[in-house]
């Protein structure tokens, strides 16, 4: 077994950190790393139903779509990250007791008693401070957790809201759970720096067999291609999601506006609108400009910049009819 210090703070690198180290490094390792903020999203999951679209790109937050199932989580530097991928043994898929462990004997040390709820979270008095999931991949298996050390909640909660548009499909959603910081709960809170330290030397000390492992530069490019080719694409991130029918109602002075989607590996395959405004212009021609258009903020943004939308709903600006898409 290999300990791996990871320094880098890059989300779309870190993920794709793990998928080469799963798939294609041929050795047994513990990852531990720390993103800057950032919302990860479940590889079965909608991202459209997990996080508020306009406030991430107000603050220029990263989403990035990960290996393994679960829910979304918001990542930030009071974040810890740990991964342990191996070959897979007998009994390791879904045993969360496991690989937990050395979580809450290392936490035990600190004088915090946590402790396994349900089938994947760790809870201190009943509040979640850590999510896992794993995946499986040819014949290996990766367990990560995100630990909340000094996580910052206004953003995590700003992040992780949904937009008021009623969304169907068959994703797998989020569970909203009371959540909570480990240095919250100890009598002497050190930087998160430290404890990612300790952390450290936990694993060092009390894993068996265990040995510092440096990337190499050959580590590096292959993470890097994927970074390239994967993690920092749209289609992974946004386009992977599963089809799904959205729908979004608002009454304004000149008008009640209903809007409805239908959007496939991220593209408005169909859309329309309806309502009792009025328009010199039939509704259909704007329809007509959104279809095939990705399910995406900023892209949407530009196709409507060169679109005068009060000849289709008197009334209506851009940024409004944005709100309702995205």
């Amino acid at each position: 077994m290999y300990l791996i210090i990871n320094g880098n703070n890059s989300p779309d690198f870190n993920l794709a950190l793990e998928e080469h180290a799963l798939t294609e490094m041929d050795i047994e390792a513990i990852i531990l790393w720390r993103n800057s903020a950032s919302v990860i999203i479940g590889a079965n999951q909608n991202t459209a139903e997990e996080i508020d679209a306009e406030y991430v790109a107000s603050r220029d937050i990263p989403v990035i779509r990960r290996q393994s199932g679960g829910g979304a989580v918001f990542h930030d530097p009071g974040n810890v990250n740990f991964t342990i991928i191996r070959d897979m043994r007998r009994g390791d898929f879904n045993n969360y007791a496991l690989f937990t462990s050395p979580i809450i004997a290392f936490l035990e040390t600190l004088g915090v008693r946590a402790r396994l709820q349900g089938r994947n979270d760790l809870v201190i008095d009943g509040a979640k401070f850590c999510g896992n999931a794993q995946a499986v991949r040819r014949g290996r298996i990766m367990h990560h957790g995100c630990i909340l050390y000094s996580a910052d909640f206004t953003e995590l909660s700003r992040s992780l809201r949904p937009s008021g548009a009623k969304i169907e499909s068959h994703s797998v959603k989020s569970v909203r759970n009371r959540v909570t910081n480990i240095a919250d709960h100890m009598e002497k809170p050190m930087p998160v720096e430290e404890f990612f330290h300790r952390l450290a030397l936990y694993f060092m000390n009390n894993t068996d067999d265990i040995r510092p492992y440096e990337l190499t530069a050959g580590d590096i490019a292959a993470t890097e291609r994927l970074v390239r080719d994967k993690y920092s694409k749209w289609e992974w991130n946004f386009g992977a999601s599963p089809a799904y029918n959205a729908k979004r109602e608002a009454r304004y002075e000149f008008g009640t506006v209903e809007v409805r989607l239908f959007v496939e590996r991220g593209i408005i395959g169909d859309i329309r609108i309806y309502g009792d405004f009025f328009g010199t212009s039939d509704k259909s021609g704007l329809e007509n400009i959104l279809k095939g258009a990705r399910h995406d903020r900023s892209h949407i943004e530009r196709i409507l910049s060169g679109v005068d939308i009060g000849e289709y709903i008197k009334g209506m600006t851009s940024d409004e009819l944005l709100g309702m898409i995205c």
